[in-house]
């Protein structure tokens, strides 16, 4: 029996980096719901920047942002993961000696940023919608943080060990797409996410599939009854999964298609 299906987005629903979801999928969730069926996007995105992307059904589905620091089920926080502000200041820091980077700190308000590149910005504003404020020195938020994610144009090849030797012991330390690492609470994963918001709606793990393509959806891959990596996952992912799937579309559709025939039965 299924009663939910958690997605990742960028990679795994639409391309990554994409700003726009077909109006397909759309249709489909609407479907998958009239089935009891509950869609649930899991992202490292902000929250503003997913409702945006889900405009026509905003208010038909769950989200999990921020890589699971943030959960929102009908309008309503029913789960949030913090960064000790020490450390996240103590990465900001070490941003600056890696060299050409840019950081986006994650708080619930909206993302701020240190950042001059005007690439990185219009990127941030207006190709994801987020709500962003840039501005000289990050050490002044004093907002909690979700979450903390560098960028580095040329790639996660030296970013990742770079950061995962100096705070691997003390925080989660995860790519999160081609040219992102993404540093998550304790506390704070896809999974823990989705278990909090499973117990809130009375759904048992088993009951649902979960569909993500790189190292920060793992747990959540790991979490639900039944799990797809996609084909063009990062390396080691699919170790996670029960089964690899090059289109979340093409699941769905056969997922309405054997509940249309149970009906039928």
């Amino acid at each position: 029996m299924i009663q939910y299906i958690a997605s990742d987005l960028d990679g795994t629903l639409l391309p990554d980096g994409g700003d726009c979801i077909d109006s397909e999928i759309f249709d489909l969730i609407l479907k998958l719901k009239e089935r009891g069926i509950r869609f649930i996007a899991a992202s490292g995105r902000q929250y503003q920047s997913m409702q945006t992307l889900f405009e026509p059904i905003r208010d038909e589905i769950s989200y999990i942002t921020e890589n699971g620091s943030l959960c929102i089920h009908n309008g309503q926080v029913i789960f949030r993961g913090t960064i000790e502000r020490e450390l996240g200041l103590r990465i900001i820091d070490a941003a600056k000696e890696y060299g050409e980077c840019h950081i986006l700190l994650s708080c619930e308000s909206r993302h701020y940023t240190n950042s001059k590149n005007t690439d990185f910005i219009h990127h941030i504003r207006d190709v994801l919608h987020n709500e962003l404020a840039v501005i000289e020195d990050l050490h002044q938020v004093q907002e909690p943080f979700l979450k903390l994610a560098i960028c580095d144009f040329n790639g996660t090849a030296q970013l990742d060990p770079f950061f995962k030797e100096r705070f691997s012991s003390e925080i989660r330390v995860v790519t999160a797409g081609s040219i992102w690492v993404d540093f998550l609470a304790a506390d704070a994963d896809k999974g823990k996410a989705l278990a909090v918001l499973l117990k809130h709606l009375d759904i048992p793990p088993e009951n649902g599939i979960a569909f993500g393509d790189q190292h920060n959806d793992i747990e959540m891959l790991q979490f639900a009854g039944t799990s797809y990596a996609m084909k063009t996952a990062a390396l080691g992912v699919s170790d996670y999964a029960d089964q690899v799937t090059d289109s979340v579309v093409t699941v769905l559709k056969s997922i309405l298609n054997n509940s249309k025939t149970k009906q039928e039965e």
